[in-house]
């Protein structure tokens, strides 16, 4: 998919300068070059997601519409196809007034198509690009011409294609080319074989999207009874509206007899005076391509992550890397220091017999070091079922976005979910490893509350100490008092109160700080797990997202 986008963008940077060249040159009154941008668009977003020969085809539709535009606008391309002896050739001559085109057994064998134009000024780089060879070039107006007639084809350039049912390859290759390049085109049929499918299966019902850019002849009208002309013109319309085309014109004409000619002649000059026809083409093109793209790429809203969608997904990948237990382990230990540094110091050392929780965890802080660092270390190993639930939720993460797009972009979506799947445990660790628990660092109170606890134990052992030493000297009666109270049973019973009193005090204030510094290496945590989420799971399935978006937004633009 990679080497796709990478060439990708190499082709759409040239495109995008064709564009940027076409928009200049587009008739005024339309918006075909915001059509062509918007199809190019698409067809940049599809890259890599839909059919490569489909998505090829919708860029050489652009790229070959913003060539056109680029060429002569005075012009008007119509292509005069046929199959063999439909009399394709007679048209072409009976139009033009010359014998351009050999007809017959004299009909050559090359696969060049020939060309007439009517007005020469700036033809000569739209042939070039047709790719008519000089050889095969005719002006009306050339010294080949002895007749005086209207101007009304003026810029017509009237192609003569090879036949489309030849047996040569490169005969039906060159039809195919230029039906590709014409602006309009003339269908020439025979009525001894205009329900072949050749023609019908190979170029009218494909171009259904052409049909305002097409003409339907019914040549050798001659050959045919009177009575019958009429049922079989109506026999041609219902053949072509069972191709998709049931408003194209159909003429019944006698190339040879000169019947209908005029009548051929006049369709051509009324659709080339409005110089809409090239225009009409490209943006034919347009419809068809865009459609392509929109049937395979489906055709339900745009959409995106939500937040809960992603909120959920960080706290199945949360659970599964162990940050509950881990946030868990930052309360408790948080309580079992400030408990150890606020309790009453005769009693508190107990707690010295029972393990750091984070140790329990195998989490070394080190002697220095507020985080969580690796070496020797790790976080707490997530369960089978745990990575089960992980791999569970990115996959319906992936299911509940991509429900009811194309086929192609749903799979692009949940590949892109779970293409660094397997990365997502490690990295995990690896983050979970970087994030600053500050869980080793007593608070401020506590540490002034545990300085408080050992002088309080100190005046009750002054106070013990200075007791004992009376009692055996015999001397209470000249000892300071305190409210009538001899001072060191003052200290003794004061520093034992005061000290245990404090204790209790601080137990709120130990749960307090322990739930406060959870919650702040649960947020510290989840961010990490975030980050990570974001990385290898979100971001590739927003980018498709984008990309579908961006697809829907250029189709819509391009079937406005």
């Amino acid at each position: 998919m990679g080497q796709h986008h990478e060439q990708g963008r190499a082709g759409w940077g040239i495109m995008t300068s064709l564009l940027e060249g076409a928009k200049k040159l587009v008739t005024r009154g339309t918006d075909t070059g915001a059509r062509l941008e918007g199809l190019g668009a698409a067809t940049e977003a599809a890259r890599g997601r839909l059919d490569d020969e489909l998505v090829g085809r919708a860029a050489t539709v652009v790229e070959r519409g913003t060539s056109r535009l680029r060429l002569s606008a005075h012009h008007t391309v119509v292509g005069i196809a046929g199959a063999t002896g439909s009399g394709k050739s007679s048209t072409f001559n009976a139009l033009t007034g010359l014998e351009l085109s050999a007809v017959g057994v004299r009909r050559p064998t090359t696969s060049w198509a020939t060309a007439c134009v009517w007005g020469t000024e700036g033809a000569g780089e739209l042939l070039e690009w047709l790719g008519i060879p000089p050889r095969h070039q005719t002006t009306r107006d050339s010294m080949l011409d002895t007749r005086r007639e209207s101007n009304a084809l003026e810029g017509v350039v009237l192609l003569d294609l090879p036949d489309h049912d030849s047996t040569e390859v490169a005969h039906h290759l060159e039809v195919d080319r230029l039906v590709a390049l014409a602006d309009m085109f003339v269908w020439v049929l025979d009525p001894q074989k205009y329900a072949d499918a050749a023609i019908h299966d190979r170029y009218l019902a494909p171009m259904r999207t052409h049909a305002d850019v097409m003409v339907v002849v019914l040549n050798h009208i001659d050959t045919v009874p009177e009575d019958r002309r009429d049922a079989m013109v109506d026999d041609v319309r219902r053949l072509l509206a069972a191709d998709g085309i049931p408003d194209v014109p159909v003429i019944p004409i006698s190339a040879r007899h000169g019947i209908g000619i005029d009548q051929l002649k006049g369709e051509i000059e009324k659709r080339v005076a409005d110089k809409r026809m090239t225009v009409g083409r490209i943006e034919a093109d347009v419809r068809a391509a865009a459609g392509e793209l929109r049937a395979a790429a489906g055709d339900a809203p745009t959409r995106t992550l939500s937040d809960e969608r992603v909120e959920a997904l960080e706290s199945a990948l949360a659970e599964g890397a162990g940050v509950p237990a881990i946030v868990e382990a930052v309360e408790r230990s948080t309580r079992w220091r400030a408990g150890r540094a606020t309790g009453w110091p005769l009693v508190s050392w107990v707690g010295r017999l029972r393990p750091d929780p984070l140790k329990k965890l195998e989490i070394d802080l080190g002697a220095d070091s507020k985080a969580l660092r690796g070496q020797g270390v790790s976080v707490p190993q997530a369960t089978a079922v745990q990575r089960a639930k992980i791999d569970a939720e990115v996959r319906s993460l992936a299911d509940d976005v991509s429900t009811g797009l194309g086929a192609p972009f749903a799979d692009s979506v949940r590949r892109a979910s779970t293409a660094r799947l397997s990365e997502v445990g490690d990295r995990l660790d690896d983050a979970l490893r970087t994030v600053d628990l500050d869980a080793e660092r007593l608070p401020v109170w506590a540490g002034a509350v545990r300085v408080l606890q050992w002088l309080l134990v100190l005046a009750a052992l002054v106070g013990g100490a200075w007791s004992v030493a009376v009692m055996l000297s015999g001397g209470l009666g000249d000892l300071p008092r305190v409210g009538g109270v001899a001072l060191p049973l003052v200290l003794l019973g004061g520093g034992v109160l005061l000290g245990v009193f404090l204790a209790l005090v601080c137990r709120g204030l130990v749960a307090a700080t322990a739930r406060s510094r959870a919650a702040a290496a649960d947020r510290r945590l989840r961010e990490a797990v975030s980050e990570v989420a974001s990385e290898l799971v979100v971001a590739p399935v927003q980018a498709e997202l984008t990309a579908y978006t961006s697809l829907r937004t250029g189709l819509d633009r391009a079937l406005a």
